[in-house]
């Protein structure tokens, strides 16, 4: 049998100074996942809306360049991206509000659009991050900006009836 050492005993009666701790390790492993796991879930919530917004505004500016430059006129081109907006907003949850369409040509000289031009389409919307409530304008704050961008040349055959 071992001899009792006072030495080895600590100030509160236990061995070597430690403490028995039997039984916390469940609670903390609840807490500290917990602590963890909810960050991680909200991130992945959050690069989901983001990467919807990337591929919404991708794909709308490049649908919405080549209806314009297969279109057989202005009135015609103008019905077509409204349409094409609608069903891409709708698709991937845009907030009409936060989205812009802009259009131009290359060269810059010449009306927009015209036959034998580059169309350029930019489709600019911010992403509001999920769970943030809208008091004190906390929501635009932290919006994220996002913005494609798609080129399309337009026929020479462009306008003609």
């Amino acid at each position: 049998m071992p001899r009792w050492n006072p030495s080895t005993r600590g100030g509160d009666g236990h061995l070597d100074g430690v403490r028995n701790d039997r039984g916390s390790a469940s609670l903390e492993f609840i807490v500290v996942g917990l602590v963890l796991l909810v960050p991680l879930i909200y991130l992945v919530v959050v690069l989901g809306a983001l990467q919807s917004a990337s591929l919404g505004a991708e794909s709308g500016a490049r649908h919405v360049a080549r209806a314009i430059a297969t279109a057989s006129g202005p009135g015609d081109a103008e019905n077509r991206a409204e349409a094409i907006l609608t069903a891409v907003s709708r698709e991937y949850r845009l907030d009409g509000d936060r989205t812009a369409v802009s259009i131009s040509c290359r060269p810059a000289s010449v009306e927009c659009p015209s036959a034998g031009t580059t169309l350029l389409v930019r489709l600019d919307t911010r992403v509001r991050l999920p769970f943030l409530p809208a008091i004190w304008g906390l929501d635009e704050a932290t919006a994220i900006p996002v913005q494609a961008t798609s080129a399309q040349k337009v026929s020479r055959f462009w306008g003609e009836p």
